[in-house]
């Protein structure tokens, strides 16, 4: 093997700058782009790249790294927006400056296009907007005595400048020949912040967009509008419930019992509160209800939420959740609740898309919404798909023997039974098969659960199937479900009852464990008076996705699902 050959293998771990001897030992490869690119799963573990060390070696050429990353003195620094240097530069005629106005622009560059040895074009990005920037040595300091440190200086940033770097441009309004509004430099750009490594041209594999999702959002743009609309989804929802007079309130996250939906909750210990445990909780839904007792007719809440339990498309162990509760609200109250908001919301991002200055560009068009929406009944709309052959059985007096007829429908209709095939998992599998599908071209209220599917809300004798139901809807959108709504459980005496039967069907599953389910405090507080109310809740990230047009629920949170969380905290190479 060559002498030559031998050094350009060697080179990389030839290296010796500060940063080699602090830094964990890079990998020869490039872990976003090279000349020999690995797989992109593989370039997310790693720490070094072969282009980190070059980028390094050639700043410190230029300077030493406590001058890579200069303070701003705010009193001597102000930067010119988007807007503003586009009104300074109304009135230019094309090729114009206007020389009686000196304007400070910074942001991460998009872009470097130089033509010929004295001329350079920077496009860089201010927030949403990229602004051009003109670096020509003959319009930089004009002092004859400073001209040959001026040279010496543009080559210098002409070599160092790249995508990624922020900078900060001094100059005036500029309208370039073609056209297009700019700043014309009268000074250097003034490096603020380095990259480090080279921003690749395209990153397309799901893990590492999700693990490494700084890089994702200066590659796809997509990304950072997916939480700008996420944003806007939040705060039409805010606005709205603050118009209609409720108030915005926070309950515990960490309590002793999750509470409100059935679910597998997170358990851990405090140091303070030694041996005994404490659950992330479910839903708000408890706490929530005991502010509606104690005079708050109208609440809400949006934030967190966690479940122990699986991850797939639509299902993150840690989610967020909005809910609120409105005293003397029926079920019919909160359905047009929730057609109202879906619409305006609808509505308020079509007017975004449609306006060229706001436009929301790498996304689709947000869904249009026909009101009223569909609704359908779950018992005899369940009933109508099984078809006259397969009637359901009486659901309440012996649940035990109306699990076992739900089975031998399954059975006959070739279904797959549920593992612990109590009466709601049963009742839940079918209405998956028959009854969600149903919203795949339009919104679809599905009305009047099972009582079994519904143990805090109201319940009632069906008169068109006399099977005991629950004031009760859920709506579903191209097969998701959307929202959920009832009308509360307010009688302490029947939720006690609800609660045990509720239990009954955990032990069965094997997740119970005696009377530890039963809320003691929950029904102690209803026992001081929960006027009728009605409660509303809505999983925001499938609420996003919905306007998004995402398919996973991990491209709506700002960080992926919880294994690339997990990946991203535990560090790369790990």
């Amino acid at each position: 093997m060559s002498q030559n050959l031998i050094t350009r293998r060697l080179r990389p771990y030839l290296f010796t700058s500060y940063f080699k001897r602090t830094r964990p030992t890079p990998n020869v490869t490039c872990a976003f782009c090279s000349t020999k690119p690995a797989s992109q799963k593989e370039a997310a573990g790693r720490e070094g790249t072969n282009d980190y060390e070059r980028r390094v070696a050639q700043l410190e050429a230029v300077s030493p790294a406590a001058e890579w990353y200069p303070r701003l003195h705010r009193n001597q620094w102000e930067r010119t927006s988007s807007r503003a240097l586009r009104k300074h530069c109304e009135g230019l005629k094309n090729g114009e400056t206007d020389e009686r106005k000196l304007r400070k622009i910074a942001g991460r560059i998009q872009a470097v296009r130089t033509a010929g040895s004295k001329l350079i074009f920077l496009d860089v990005k201010q927030g949403k907007h990229t602004v051009q920037a003109i670096v020509q040595l003959n319009k930089l300091d004009r002092d004859e005595t400073a001209q040959e440190n001026t040279r010496k200086a543009f080559k210098s940033f002409a070599k160092l400048a790249r995508k990624g770097d922020w900078y900060e441009i001094h100059g005036h309004p500029h309208r370039s020949l073609s056209g297009e509004l700019s700043i014309l430099a009268t000074s250097i750009p003034t490096l603020l912040s380095p990259s480090l490594h080279q921003i690749p041209e395209t990153l397309e594999d799901a893990e590492t967009r999700a693990r490494s999702r700084h890089v994702d959002m200066l590659v796809n743009p997509s990304a950072i509008q997916t939480l700008r609309v996420r944003h806007l989804v939040e705060k039409h929802i805010r606005d709205y419930l603050d118009d209609e007079g409720f108030t915005s309130v926070h309950t515990p996250i960490l309590t002793a019992g999750a509470g409100g939906a059935i679910a597998r909750p997170f358990e851990t210990e405090a140091t303070e509160l030694e041996g005994q445990k404490l659950n992330l909780r479910i839903a708000p839904e408890l706490w929530l209800k005991r502010l509606v007792i104690g005079g708050m007719e109208k609440v809400y809440e949006m934030g967190p939420a966690f479940r122990n339990e699986g991850v797939d498309a639509t299902h993150n162990p840690e989610f967020h959740i909005c809910e609120f509760y409105e005293a003397f609200a029926t079920l019919d109250d909160l359905m047009k609740r929730t057609e109202d908001l879906l619409c305006m919301i609808a509505t308020s991002m079509g007017e975004l898309w449609d306006a060229k200055r706001h436009r929301i560009s790498a996304l689709p068009e947000p869904p249009a919404f026909t009101y009223p929406f569909k609704r359908i009944e779950f018992l005899p709309t369940l009933q109508e798909q099984l078809g006259p052959n397969h009637t359901l059985p009486d659901l309440t007096s012996d649940p035990a023997a109306a699990a076992e007829s739900l089975i031998s429908i399954f059975r006959a209709k070739d279904l797959s039974i549920p593992s612990n095939p109590t009466l709601p998992r049963l009742l839940d599998a079918l209405s998956s098969h028959y009854l969600e599908r149903l919203s795949k071209t339009q919104p679809v209220f599905i009305t009047h659960h099972p009582a079994s599917l519904s143990p805090l809300s109201k319940h009632f004798t069906c008169s068109k199937t006399n099977q005991l139901i629950s004031a009760r809807a859920e709506l579903f959108i191209h097969g998701r479900e959307i929202a959920n709504m009832y009308e509360e459980e307010n009688s302490p005496f029947s939720q006690r009852q609800k609660f045990l039967e509720q239990l009954q069907y955990r032990n069965i599953d094997g997740e119970g464990d005696g009377h530890k389910g039963v809320d003691e405090s929950y029904l102690e507080a209803l026992e001081w008076g929960l006027p009728p109310t009605g409660g509303w809740g809505c999983g925001m990230d499938r609420l996003v996705m919905l306007f998004a047009g995402r398919e996973r629920i991990g491209e709506v949170l700002a960080f992926g699902g919880l294994r690339n969380v997990v990946g991203v905290s535990r560090g790369r190479g790990r």
